[in-house]
């Protein structure tokens, strides 16, 4: 299989890639994943109400926890994880950052099991205190919200993996829900986390702030939906920092102190109009 028709570096790759996709197929590995595969496709409409309970903190709320599990073919309400766990391909921690190493301590896995994590911020080494369990990271770059229904497929899945036979099995169920998938250490994970708070929680807030002012003036809300549009699609059509428009980039001292005297009823609102000008300023 060997030969010298390819420099170092794309022999490597090749390897790698044999190693990835040809070697799992063979032996096959991903025959139990292509099943799940399919469970997922017949069951897609449950897959997507499962949000609502996930976000009802499942791990803490066994009400929320058996909601799921008759909604879900074949799933099981644990009342406690003290019991021993059911088998599974995966087992997935959909609980908040800092429950995840206690329950990591806390639960009896069974021996080499694949355990993955769904947070933005937490490396990978959280798994390096429980040599047991094979640790990996299944993180979705999304908002989840009671009533809301997601679109899986555009959902970037972030996957990263202590050892290539986990991250061929998260690689493939990360597949079989969505089309953009992608393999991210956790320093990289940790940056796109930190960008997406910027997008889309500080935006939420900034969103908050102006509903309210608005619904003071008694004014609707609705108003801004014209306006809030267009500034997402210009910003993701060109760089933001190059399509910014507004009283701060035209260094307009005027209807900046006209604003920031609008809003003297809320200090810490005119404090954070204050830093967000300076910012776009500092950009220019």
């Amino acid at each position: 299989f060997a030969h010298d028709w390819a420099n170092p570096e794309n022999t490597f790759r090749s390897w790698d890639m044999v190693a990835r996709y040809v070697v799992p197929e063979i032996n096959g590995y991903l025959a139990s994943m292509r099943r799940s595969q399919q469970h997922v496709i017949e069951n897609r409409a449950v897959f997507d109400r499962a949000g609502e309970a996930i976000m009802a903190k499942i791990m803490e709320n066994e009400s929320a926890a058996a909601a799921l599990a008759a909604r879900l073919p074949g799933a099981q309400a644990l009342p406690s994880l003290d019991l021993p766990l059911p088998p599974a391909d995966v087992y997935l921690l959909a609980v908040p950052d800092a429950a995840v190493a206690p329950l990591l301590a806390t639960t009896t896995w069974p021996a080499g099991a694949l355990v993955a994590h769904l947070a933005g911020a937490l490396p990978l080494s959280v798994f390096e205190t429980q040599p047991a369990v094979r640790g990996g990271v299944f993180y979705p770059l999304q908002t989840f919200s009671p009533g809301r229904t997601i679109d899986w497929p555009a959902v970037p899945l972030c996957i990263e993996a202590a050892d290539l036979g986990s991250e061929t099995t998260l690689l493939a169920l990360a597949a079989s829900l969505s089309q953009q998938v992608r393999r991210l250490d956790s320093a990289q994970r940790l940056k796109l986390h930190v960008a997406a708070v910027f997008a889309n929680n500080f935006t939420n807030h900034l969103l908050g702030i102006a509903n309210a002012l608005l619904v003071e003036a008694d004014l609707p809300p609705t108003l801004l939906a014209p306006l809030v549009r267009e500034t997402v699609a210009k910003g993701l059509a060109y760089p933001p920092f190059a399509v910014q428009t507004g009283p701060a980039v035209r260094h307009d001292a005027p209807t900046l102190a006209a604003h920031e005297a609008a809003l003297a009823a809320h200090p810490a609102w005119q404090r954070l109009y204050a830093r967000l000008t300076a910012s776009i300023q500092a950009q220019l």
